[in-house]
């Protein structure tokens, strides 16, 4: 793992900066878990619901445009279903690791400079990511981000374990 656990005692000037901390901390974990995997392993499911970790990649990706670009901005999104081809997640073959960790870690840019140029309660632009409910605000959009993403990185944990890759954190 290239990046420490971001201890519950680290000083943090505003909660922001937690967030943003335990964003990097799992999308760094999950990049971490895919990239120890042999190529044939990342695009192999070893689950019964067929999910493969490349999959898992760009579907955290997605997750961060549809909540960030699509939701709080309420920016035009072409595909913000793109991680999806016939309800369940899809890559290409000819989509990279490299290229789907490049654009995964750009996402999170992006999520960071919203997140710097807000306040946690400002409230997200109203558009079709809400399906006519009132717009999350930032804070509640960052708790559905850093749950999805420790959630799906303790998801991949047991994956590269069954596929002979590292333990643990």
């Amino acid at each position: 793992m290239t990046m420490p656990f971001p201890a519950p005692t680290d000083p943090a000037s505003e909660r922001t900066e937690v967030f943003l901390r335990y964003l990097d901390y799992f999308r760094e974990t999950a990049i971490a878990k895919v990239l120890a995997l042999p190529d044939d392993e990342r695009r192999r499911s070893r689950l019964p619901s067929g999910w493969t970790p490349l999959e898992l990649l760009k579907h955290l990706r997605y997750v961060e445009l549809r909540w960030i670009e699509w939701g709080f901005q309420g920016g035009t999104v072409g595909e913000p279903w793109g991680d999806r081809r016939e309800d369940r997640w899809h890559v290409t073959p000819d989509e990279s690791c490299d290229a789907l960790v490049t654009a995964l870690r750009a996402q999170g840019a992006h999520t960071a400079a919203v997140v710097a140029s807000n306040e946690l309660t400002a409230v997200g632009a109203a558009g079709p990511r809400w399906e006519g409910a009132p717009p999350a605000t930032l804070e509640r959009v960052l708790f559905h981000l850093l749950q999805e993403h420790a959630r799906h990185a303790g998801q991949l944990d047991i994956v590269v374990e069954i596929a002979g890759g590292p333990v643990g954190e």
